[in-house]
């Protein structure tokens, strides 16, 4: 019953993410906000927006461990696994986007969360650090986009109708916004009992179950574009994905409640964050191909991840 919750929750998550973009792209520029500005904002937090809601009930249900667990495993997902299957089915080419600025900005963030954790638990003063970092970083990305038109962000928003009925947006971000706390909620509960059940700590499904669930549309959508030929696009997606979870999500969840650091987090788990970010680095900065061969390494290093956080945490 608790998988069947975790899974239930999955899946609402993400039919009401989509939703909730779906409706706020389309009011958006029904207001006349510009498509780039829209890019940048709207759809950037519309499509994290199941991983905050998670990682918010989680704190409201008195369990901050699956809340921190989720971005940290996540962001680790993201590099390892995200870019690693993809590479499995067409090689990553580094060189069709310039991505130096936003890779420094994502290790940046990774190293202030670090500081932060180190100095926590994270609590409000520690929240408000991150959401102002971000909206510096989200000001500058906006003043960059004007200044140079960014024909990308346009696409990513080509699909939406700016002239779809009123009913029907309205009826988008509601679903959404009811859908996405519900599905947080199961997927928070059934997780927590799992972790109850198999005498797992909280962390660790966070940082496997509950990461690799809210990172299962960035995986799909790397996927599907590797097998259309597409697969450069998943190295900007990642690095966008994982400056938002550090500074958003755990911004926001951050002013609901302290979020206490577990010990073997600060002694193991962000550390292989970092370390997966930095791995990424010679591939952005000196754009080497992420080929078949180093989706498998990507690939084969996460799960000796996952493998030694459950034998660490059977031993513990």
């Amino acid at each position: 019953m608790d998988l069947l919750f975790v899974t239930l929750g999955l899946g609402l998550l993400v039919v009401a993410g989509d939703w909730l973009v779906k409706g706020a792209v389309a009011l958006a520029l029904r207001l006349g906000i510009p498509a780039l500005i829209v890019g940048l904002t709207v759809v950037a937090f519309g499509t994290s927006a199941p991983e905050l809601m998670v990682s918010v009930a989680a704190v409201l249900d008195n369990a901050p461990a699956i809340a921190l667990g989720n971005v940290v495993g996540s962001n680790t997902a993201n590099i390892l696994l995200v870019l690693g299957l993809p590479a499995l089915i067409a090689t990553i080419r580094t060189d069709e986007q310039d991505t130096r600025e936003s890779a420094a900005i994502m290790i940046g963030a990774t190293i202030l969360f670090i500081l932060l954790c180190f100095m926590g638990p994270i609590s409000w003063p520690h929240a408000l650090v991150l959401l102002g970092a971000l909206a510096l970083i989200l000001g500058r990305q906006i003043r960059q986009a004007l200044a140079h038109r960014n024909a990308r962000c346009e696409e990513e928003i080509a699909s939406a109708d700016p002239h779809l009925p009123g009913w029907q947006v309205a009826g988008f971000i509601v679903a959404g916004l009811i859908g996405l706390p519900l599905g947080a909620n199961l997927l928070v509960d059934g997780a927590s009992s799992i972790a109850r059940a198999f005498g797992i700590s909280e962390a660790v499904i966070g940082l496997t179950l509950v990461a690799v669930g809210t990172s299962l549309p960035e995986l799909a959508t790397s996927v599907s574009a590797a097998a259309k030929g597409r697969a450069d696009v998943a190295l900007g997606n990642v690095i966008g994905s994982n400056i938002f979870n550090l500074l958003s999500i755990i911004g926001f969840a951050g002013l609901v409640g302290p979020l206490p650091v577990p010990t073997q987090m600060l002694a193991v788990d962000l550390w292989v964050m970092l370390g997966a970010s930095v791995l990424l680095l010679p591939f952005v900065f000196y754009r080497w191909p992420i080929t078949r061969g180093i989706g498998i390494g990507f690939t084969l290093l996460y799960a000796a991840y996952v493998i030694g956080l459950m034998i660490g945490d059977t031993l513990t």
